[in-house]
């Protein structure tokens, strides 16, 4: 993406990581920051979502700071905010203004409801939306593993592969270890923020740039995390309706229902995660576990309670790595469950250069991978309004570099302050 220019009004959450993403790609981005400091207080240094940019501070409620924007704009391809509905109109920097300095602008608005609809004004954050998006539903947490005894000893080969065919949802049996009538569990913020948002964002931005290129016309590009969230569901949406996923959380195929994709709890307290769904995959993974010639087939459910309290108590023999050394190199589908930290010292992961480190921070390279235009991480995370002057020559915008004094009336009058909470605390402008 190199000599595509990207401006990106400064927020926090899936609007800065689409900006990271294309910033990553070889866009040349620049943040508008505010005078006043993050409102989640990271240090510049490691806010990661600002690497690969480079940043200008403005003041969109003074009365010069909407015609530095709409300067940028002008000289602009794609433009990223994240403010609720109708904040970006009255500081003078929505879509109309935008397009009336560049036609050919992709403004892209990131919001967590959207721009319209019964709760597009209201406040939230990742775990509302995906909650409304019957995202977080899917999520059951674990409960405490089944266990039993040791199988008895007998030669360490698997039953026979059931050749019966996966059943359907309705016949699933409830005897998970997941605790399907507890709360959801939180996967942080990936599967709204940056799944549903961020990467949605972006590819929105794509389509419209290339159709920008090829009718000269831009357009606002409504990016929602709870549509996007929601889109993530497909997949299962035609499972529901087909009769092969049950409406509830934990007691399906693929969320923690079946024994054979679940996670498991070593002897140290460490867990596995096993994944091993094909009858071939599942054939390895009884024999290198060594399940027993008596025990339960893959696929009869009638006996999954016994088969996953068996599978639990052959994890509870041995700790996590030395079941990493048993299914190593196999294609029983087991994987270790690791921390952030341990992930940055997998073997297969650092032979990939997945995580590297700038400047003492360890974060996830570029991705994905081009075989000819290889993304590359360019700039440490933009320090705000460090690159002010750079940008004001390299993008011809000298007003950026000029005085509040010395600017000219704005092109557009600034709005009125952004909404409030509930207490008249100051709501930061988030999806």
């Amino acid at each position: 993406m190199a000599g595509v220019r990207v401006v990106e009004l400064a927020g926090i959450g899936p609007g800065p990581f689409a900006a990271m993403l294309l910033g990553d790609l070889g866009a040349d981005v620049v943040r508008v920051d505010r005078p006043e400091p993050s409102p989640l207080g990271i240090e510049p240094a490691y806010d990661i979502a600002n690497r690969n940019k480079r940043s200008v501070v403005v003041d969109l409620k003074a009365p010069e700071g909407p015609g530095r924007v709409l300067d940028l704009v002008a000289r602009a391809d794609l433009l990223i905010e994240g403010y609720r509905p109708g904040v970006a109109e009255r500081l003078g920097v929505g879509p109309d203004a935008c397009l009336a300095r560049n036609p050919a602008l992709v403004y892209g608005r990131m919001t967590g409801w959207g721009q319209h609809g019964p709760l597009a004004a209201r406040a939230g954050h990742d775990i509302g939306y995906t909650a409304v998006a019957g995202v977080l539903g899917l999520v059951a947490p674990t409960a405490a593993a089944p266990t039993a005894a040791a199988p008895t000893a007998a030669a360490p080969t698997a039953a026979a592969p059931s050749t019966v065919a996966p059943p359907s949802a309705a016949v699933l049996p409830d005897a998970s270890p997941a605790a399907p009538d507890g709360p959801p569990a939180l996967p942080a913020n990936l599967l709204g923020d940056y799944a549903g948002g961020s990467l949605y964002l972006v590819v929105g931005l794509l389509a419209a740039l290339h159709h920008a290129r090829a009718t000269g016309a831009g357009q606002v590009v409504d990016a929602a995390i709870v549509d996007g969230a929601a889109h993530l569901t497909a997949v299962l949406q035609g499972l529901l309706a087909g009769g092969r996923w049950q409406d509830r959380r934990g007691v399906n195929l693929l969320d923690g229902g079946a024994p054979f994709y679940a996670v498991y709890p070593a002897a140290d307290g460490g867990h596995l995660a096993v994944g091993a769904l094909e009858p071939q995959f599942y054939a390895e993974f009884a024999r290198l576990l060594e399940l027993g010639p008596d025990a339960p087939a893959q696929w009869d459910t009638a006996r999954w309670p016994e088969l996953r309290a068996r599978i639990a108590a052959r994890f509870a023999t041995r700790n996590r790595t030395e079941w990493e050394a048993v299914f190593a190199g196999s294609d029983a589908c087991v994987e270790p469950v690791l921390t952030m930290r341990q992930a940055h010292a997998h073997e297969h992961l650092a032979g990939r250069g997945t995580y590297v480190e700038v400047d003492g921070v360890t974060q996830p390279a570029p991705a994905p991978r081009f075989s000819a235009t290889p993304g590359a991480l360019r700039r440490p995370p933009a320090r705000p309004g460090a690159d002010t002057a750079e940008v004001a020559r390299d993008w011809g915008v000298p007003s950026l570099a000029a005085e509040p004094a010395e600017q000219a009336e704005p092109a557009e009058p600034a709005g009125p302050a952004e909404p409030t909470g509930p207490a008249g605390t100051p709501v930061p402008p988030t999806a």
